[in-house]
């Protein structure tokens, strides 16, 4: 299993030595999907310039950008995406994390089942763009205070499922499942849809080890889904970064091989 952090290629540039395996990056800040290739230049070339890969990245969409409620432009979306997969897979960038809670939280008052299916038609746009590029694109359930759709594992399955593309596959976060207080089964349950992950402690969303937070249940779980290689550590840093970063990689480390791998 690859540990990962997240960051900006940029930032890491000066820290070559920094014990993680690979970036991930933040997709409106590192390929600026809606500005000019003249603006995502200087990113490509500190990203190509990088110690460390960058095989993923998160916060697909900007809030503005709705895939659900009254104000969904598919046009725009399929434009937006378009431009992300194309810069993303010009840097070896080939992960795509659909958070964005933002883009996809569901107005007031606004029927979950069709929000729902807004958000299943969101995924059926982008997935053929990110298949000509080489993307794939996860589901990522968050928790509920901060999203108000696709909150479970099984709520990202199904998203999954119904979008029934080989390019949209699903993504597990510790930190949101131990907020949502969700069990660690459901993982190996859709073991086969989940290709990347994330953690972090559930108090403060610190780093591993800060509070001692045992990963090892959802770790165990994580072990069946053969296609997961990588597990970003997605957090508040404590001291900031890159202060806290060997020893939380450190603590991954040693919960991965205690879970198995």
């Amino acid at each position: 299993m690859q540990i990962g952090i997240c960051a900006t290629p940029a930032d890491i540039a000066p820290l070559p030595n920094l014990p993680f395996d690979f970036i991930e990056a933040h997709v409106q800040n590192l390929l600026l999907p809606e500005k000019p290739e003249s603006a995502f230049a200087p990113n490509a070339a500190a990203t190509r310039s990088s110690p460390r890969g960058t095989p993923a990245a998160n916060c697909f969409l900007p809030a503005d950008l709705k895939v659900t409620g009254p104000s969904v432009d598919s046009t725009r979306l399929a434009r937006y995406a378009e431009v992300a997969f194309a810069r993303a897979a010009s840097l070896d960038l080939r992960i795509f994390v659909f958070g964005s809670a933002g883009a996809r939280q569901m107005p007031e008052g606004w029927s979950a089942i069709r929000g729902f299916e807004q958000y299943v038609e969101a995924l059926q746009v982008v997935a053929p763009i990110a298949q000509r590029h080489g993307i794939q694109v996860v589901v990522e359930p968050l928790n509920r205070v901060e999203c108000n759709l696709v909150n479970t594992i099984d709520e990202g399955a199904e998203a999954v499922h119904r979008c029934n593309h080989p390019s949209v596959q699903l993504l597990v976060d510790f930190f949101h499942m131990l907020r949502n207080g969700e069990a660690p089964d459901p993982i190996g349950r859709h073991a086969a849809l989940v290709t990347h992950a994330h953690l972090a402690e559930n108090v403060d969303r610190r780093e591993p080890g800060f509070h001692g937070d045992d990963f090892r249940p959802f770790l165990r779980q994580l072990h069946k889904a053969t296609r997961c290689q990588r597990l970003t550590i997605e957090c508040v840093w404590s001291q900031g970064m890159p202060a806290g970063v060997a020893a939380a990689v450190a603590e991954v480390r040693r919960q991965v091989a205690d879970a198995g791998y």
